[in-house]
């Protein structure tokens, strides 16, 4: 599914125009800096959780010594800091078979 399609079902579902549910999509979701309300949790360092469905959250990966795969020569790589998901117990139940 990508953000037409379920701007589509959550039209449908919320009794709203696609443009409005598309917009409240973006608002929850967008990456451009400034922008989206889980990104900009996500910058100031706060996790979102939405119980049953998830939390994100970040964590920061060390800076290591790596190996350039062309050229075999090692390399630094930069400690970094990377979003992360954790799906809740609701949703895991629901998706396992």
């Amino acid at each position: 599914m990508n953000k037409k399609e379920m701007a589509a079902k959550l039209a449908k579902k919320a009794d709203i125009s696609q443009v409005k549910a598309a917009e409240i999509i973006n608002h929850i979701f967008a990456t451009e800096p400034g922008k989206g309300i889980i990104a900009v949790e996500l910058d100031a360092g706060r996790k979102v959780t939405i119980p049953g469905f998830g939390t994100f959250a970040t964590k920061r990966a060390a800076a290591r010594t790596g190996t350039n795969p062309a050229t075999g020569q090692k390399m630094q790589i930069a400690a970094k800091t990377r979003p992360t998901f954790k799906a809740g117990k609701n949703l895991k139940d629901r998706v396992s078979v």
